[in-house]
């Protein structure tokens, strides 16, 4: 096999408690649709032909020193706790060490049922697999901690859901692919020393120097602060912010019912299975520090002194909060052309959201047309723009080339939703050119081409997607 991948794999080498040994199962013509060629450069993969690309990622070759495993994780999902979950569609092929140094894990997504299938078919059809491919590099593009899209290959199978739809499975990048799922299992189940073991590991991946248990939730706290202050400054809603789609590494994982919002409303929803928002746009901070305290729980089964653990523990979550507050000021400042806003700004930026979504105007191009001097035709009353603006001009006075900042810190495109769904149309029929185009246009979100322009425009009423789905 001339598909050369160095993997230098740890998690494998962990107790048999944490994984099931499980190959990919192959699929009848792999056939590949993207291969990202500079995430495959930084992660020392080497590749001969898009055929045997093809067929190690589709999970039909295995390459030299692959260790293929399920993980074990368990978690809240939509607040109910969930015992046991797993890789239910996803074998972890192994780890690199990248050029950077940085330890990453090669998985791959939709290769067959493993033993935490729960009865699926382990399988993933095409829709998903380019969606998730698109946003998860759309969101690398535009600077978010996130999971990467290495390969999207067909399988030549149906997979079979609400109706018969292509199969394909995707390569995930990931600094890891442990979660807070990973260590709720362990602790509902009283394996305290599993949980050592798995807090020891995740200490040395992704905190090293971190003073035990609370160290490592201190470290996670601030992570998931940043994460979600970076989702909301860019209308950003997950969808399914379960514990078992919350990463320790501090990365964005899991783009099922994920979606950009056109125009803003603290209480937009897409995802069609949260029937009771309870992960609306609005709410992601608040979940966030409920999946946080979920986590300290599971920690603190391990410490010696529990009593001492908790009350340690419920100070650090107690202060998440405020990180989630100050990193968000520091995001929408910027948008707004305050390169060091202090909480005396956050009304004047609480206005303006305030009045965006009274007046229908879209997220990200309203920001956008803030740099470029037309902000007021984002409103459907104009006015309600100009009273704000005057406040706002009068605070830019003392700044340095605000346009600029704007201009780096908005962008000109997203991965609009009813964009998303024109292209996994156009996909299943076996057009794939609206897949090439937005991978080429997402990959410089901030600048965009006159002959690009239109994937800026917000959707026609005929256009709008309601809902999104989960990709199972």
């Amino acid at each position: 096999m001339s598909v050369h991948i160095p993997f230098d794999n740890s998690f494998a080498r962990l107790p048999g408690a944490f994984f099931t040994a499980q190959s990919p199962v192959a699929v009848a013509e792999p056939g590949l649709i993207a291969f990202n060629h500079p995430l495959a450069e930084e992660l020392g993969i080497r590749a001969a032909s898009d055929t045997e690309i093809a067929q190690v990622f589709a999970g039909n070759a295995l390459p030299e020193g692959a260790e293929p495993i399920a993980q074990l994780y368990a978690g809240h999902q939509f607040g109910s706790y969930n015992p046991q979950l797993g890789d239910g569609r996803a074998v972890l092929l192994g780890e690199v060490i990248d050029t950077n140094g940085l330890r990453r894990d090669i998985q791959l997504k939709g290769s067959g049922p493993t033993p935490y299938s729960r009865r699926g078919d382990g399988r993933a059809w095409l829709g998903p697999v380019l969606r998730e491919y698109v946003v998860s590099e759309a969101m690398h593009a535009l600077g978010v901690p996130t999971t990467r899209a290495l390969a999207a290959v067909q399988t030549g199978e149906p997979v079979y859901r609400e109706s018969i739809y292509p199969g394909a499975v995707l390569t995930r990048v990931a600094a890891s692919h442990i979660r807070v799922g990973s260590f709720q299992v362990f602790a509902h189940r009283g394996q305290i020393d599993e949980l050592r073991q798995l807090t020891d590991y995740t200490i040395a991946r992704h905190a090293p120097g971190a003073d035990g248990p609370m160290g490592l939730l201190r470290h996670v706290v601030a992570a998931q602060a940043r994460l979600i202050a970076h989702w909301m400054s860019l209308g950003f809603i997950h969808g399914v912010m379960n514990t078992d789609n919350c990463t320790i590494s501090g990365e964005t994982i899991d783009y099922g019912p994920c979606a950009f919002m056109d125009d803003y409303h603290p209480g937009r929803v897409f995802s069609s299975i949260d029937q009771t928002g309870r992960y609306a746009y609005g709410n992601q901070p608040r979940i966030a520090i409920w999946n946080m305290a979920q986590f300290a729980t599971a920690l603190i089964q391990q410490m010696p002194d529990p009593q001492a653990a908790a009350d340690e523990a419920t100070q650090i979550v107690h202060d998440m909060p405020h990180l989630i507050e100050r990193a968000w000021l520091q995001r929408f400042g910027a948008k707004i052309g305050l390169a060091a806003p202090s909480f005396d700004d956050v009304p004047l930026i609480e206005d303006l959201l305030t009045r965006m979504a009274a007046n229908q105007a879209d997220f990200t191009n309203t920001f956008r047309a803030l740099a470029e001097g037309t902000g007021r035709d984002q409103f459907t009353d104009p006015a309600a723009f100009d009273a704000w603006e005057r406040t706002w001009r009068d605070r830019l006075a003392t700044e340095t080339a605000p346009e600029d900042l704007m201009m780096r810190t908005n962008p000109a495109v997203i991965a609009r939703n009813h964009r998303m769904e024109q292209m996994i149309a156009a996909a299943v029929a076996g057009d794939f050119a609206p897949f090439e185009r937005l991978m080429r246009v997402l990959a410089t979100p901030f600048s965009i081409s006159a002959e690009d322009a239109d994937l800026t425009r917000p959707p026609m009423p005929s256009e709008v997607v309601a809902a999104t789905f989960c990709g199972t």
